[in-house]
């Protein structure tokens, strides 16, 4: 047992108030007039940086109970305990073991002054994240609120982090100041577990900076290699947003000639939906592609990629091929043997990635379409836990939880398909080298689900280890009454225009000449930083360094930049500024500490942060982004600044 600078009581009742239980020179754990037992954190200074408190009445008498070195535990009742674990100078993990199977667990964490980043791809995604609230909210990916990226950490802007352990049927409760994190075994969550326990680590950095490099080191992974390089010098054009469903061989020519006529690159031509006969054949529809091996010849012959969209569901209607998976064993089952499920496209069964022999068949029958019909790579979609029967039975060594699903889905289309793929979910795949596509975004000016949240997601993903992102497409997707306005989509390919890739569906040409220049421009200029952007990639396979993270980046105690959701950078020294508000022709820019020299203006001046640049100029054809000047960097202001202080 480790000897703490102060343990005050070895025996303690529940109804003492603030009393002391355990005291080392980072944390004092106590209890308040509640009989709650509280956690205080402490900054060098001896005030507070974090503090949690617990929803368990004590209620009785609390004991020390037998722990290992380095460990505190602390017992009251017959099964109710905390095992606390000093793991290193940087961690501690918690472990609160159950009442029963059908307890539950709450420990919350007062949010005070501090902002939180990181947490679960949104919808709307507000940013920081302690401007989001949840109530019971499952921690789960799932089609509700696009909710398809998720960790189970957050960083905090004084350099704390929390993560927490894979098996936590965790759900989430935010607001009034207050983040709480849940353990309760109910739905969406296996049935079938037989314990129930909220396990995390609570840990510090030097700052937020050095913190998320150090939680990437220590559970969220690297990237193993950085994804097709083509991918991120030049766009990738879509059929779906243009055309939805209605394509044929016929459009994809067309397309595929438009794009080449308007003088634009490509990196490659995505087939999207409907091209099966049903949906789960994965058998070319010939009516619309007589001949797909043709098209696809033609295509590259013109100097396109071509892939191809595919999800993981069988119809009901898609016969043989619904009944054979079925009969085989290869569908999800829920607990009651059903394996129905319904998805945007209609009622079916998906294919079980837990199972060996269920994906075997369903990569080998992928295998056999590519190289019939002469396609490059897929994009995989769907993947969140929400599209199965429920409460799915999967086939995994702890069934705990259910986010397994979405890891193995991405980890296996990677493995079978390698760089060029592209999925949309992720959970502890940060090591996976693929890009990550940003679900669907609204065709709006707004923050449901529109342009401001491509700025807010970008770096929402990229703070939670997923830096190879993939915007989703310019413009938007234009689905119910969204109408695409030629402000709309120029604005939204300038936001885009420093991120790791490009994707088009909506086309310029379809606007006037003026927004076909424009989109040249920046399309070049996107290829232009390319270097960059794969340098970033590099460092991010190196050094787990987000390719485009929040400005505070550069400076992480700057309190103003902490709260800045409208602009990003790439790497450290290029920040970009979009205008994200419809019909604006100026918009206020902050820029952290640095030299900055500003790219949009013709005379390139040099501006000194950390300032504020009040209605900066910015008319349509217009992208505000600064670079730091070489030798500019913060250690170096640091030392002229000492030097200054001691003449």
């Amino acid at each position: 047992m480790m000897e703490p600078a102060v343990l005050c009581l070895l025996l303690l009742s529940a109804a003492c108030s603030a009393e002391v239980l355990f005291q080392n020179e980072r944390l004092t754990v106590s209890t308040d007039s509640g009989g709650r037992l509280s956690f205080d954190y402490t900054n060098t200074d001896g005030s507070v940086a974090l503090h949690s408190w617990t929803d368990a009445a004590l209620g009785s008498e609390v004991e020390l109970c037998d722990a290992q070195d380095s460990a505190l535990c602390l017992q009251w009742g017959q099964e109710q305990k905390l095992t606390l674990l000093f793991t290193d100078d940087t961690c501690d993990h918690y472990t609160w073991p159950p009442y029963s199977t059908t307890g539950r667990w709450e420990t919350c964490f007062d949010q005070g002054d501090l902002h939180w980043y990181g947490g679960p791809e949104q919808k709307v995604q507000h940013w920081p994240f302690e401007k989001l609230n949840f109530t019971e909210y499952s921690y789960v990916t799932k089609e509700k609120d696009s909710m398809a990226v998720v960790e189970s950490y957050w960083l905090l802007s004084n350099g704390m982090y929390i993560y927490v352990d894979i098996n936590v049927p965790l759900f989430l409760n935010q607001g009034n100041g207050s983040f709480c994190l849940v353990a309760e075994n109910a739905d969406p969550y296996p049935p079938t577990r037989q314990t129930l326990h909220l396990g995390y680590y609570v840990c510090r950095g030097e700052d937020a900076k050095q913190a998320h490099l150090q939680a990437v080191q220590k559970f969220l992974w690297k990237p193993s290699a950085v994804p097709d390089e083509r991918m991120v010098r030049h766009p990738i054009w879509s059929t779906w947003a243009r055309y939805k469903r209605d394509i044929d061989e016929n459009i994809v020519s067309t397309f595929a000639e438009e794009i080449l006529r308007n003088g634009f690159n490509n990196s490659q031509l995505e087939i999207d939906d409907f091209w099966e006969t049903c949906y789960g054949s994965l058998s070319i529809n010939t009516t619309k592609f007589p001949d797909m091996k043709n098209l696809t010849d033609s295509l590259k012959q013109k100097g396109f990629r071509v892939t191809m969209w595919v999800h993981p569901f069988v119809n009901f209607d898609c016969e043989p091929y619904f009944s054979e998976a079925l009969a085989a064993g290869h569908l999800v089952l829920n607990t009651d043997g059903d394996p129905s499920t319904h998805w945007w496209n209609g009622d079916g069964g998906h294919v079980d990635f837990t199972k060996s022999e269920a994906f075997r068949a369903w990569f080998d029958r992928l295998h056999a379409l590519q190289a019939a019909a002469g396609i490059d790579s897929f994009k995989f979609d769907a993947g969140e836990t929400s599209w199965l029967p429920q409460l799915p039975v999967l086939s995994v060594k702890e069934d705990v939880n259910p986010n397994q699903f979405t890891s193995m889905y991405a980890e296996w289309a990677y493995e079978e398909f390698r760089d060029m793929v592209e999925v949309r979910v992720g959970y502890r795949t940060q090591h996976v080298p693929v890009f990550v596509r940003m679900l669907d975004k609204d065709s709006k000016w707004s923050f449901q689900n529109g342009l401001p949240t491509l700025v807010t997601t970008l770096l929402q993903m990229n703070m939670v280890g997923y830096p190879f992102v993939l915007p989703d497409m310019v413009g938007g997707n234009g689905y119910n009454d969204d109408v695409l306005t030629k402000e709309l989509f120029i604005r939204w390919l300038q936001a885009n225009v420093f991120m790791p890739a490009i994707q088009f569906s909506f086309v310029p040409w379809d606007f006037d000449n003026e927004t076909v220049e424009i989109s040249r421009r920046y399309t070049a200029l996107h290829a232009q930083y390319a270097d960059a952007i794969l340098a970033a990639m590099r460092r991010a396979v190196s050094e787990g360094a987000p390719v485009n993270p929040p400005i505070w980046w550069v400076d992480p105690a700057d309190t103003v930049a902490q709260t800045i959701d409208s602009e990003y950078l790439l790497g450290e020294d290029t920040l970009v500024a979009p205008v994200l508000r419809e019909g604006a022709v100026n918009r206020d820019i902050y820029l952290p500490r640095g030299s900055w020299r500003d790219e949009a203006n013709p005379d390139h001046p040099v501006i000194q942060g950390p300032t504020w640049l009040y209605s900066y100029p910015a008319p349509l054809d217009t992208l505000p982004y600064f670079t730091r000047g070489p030798g500019l960097s913060t250690w170096c202001e640091d030392a002229l600044t000492h030097l200054a202080s001691e003449s």
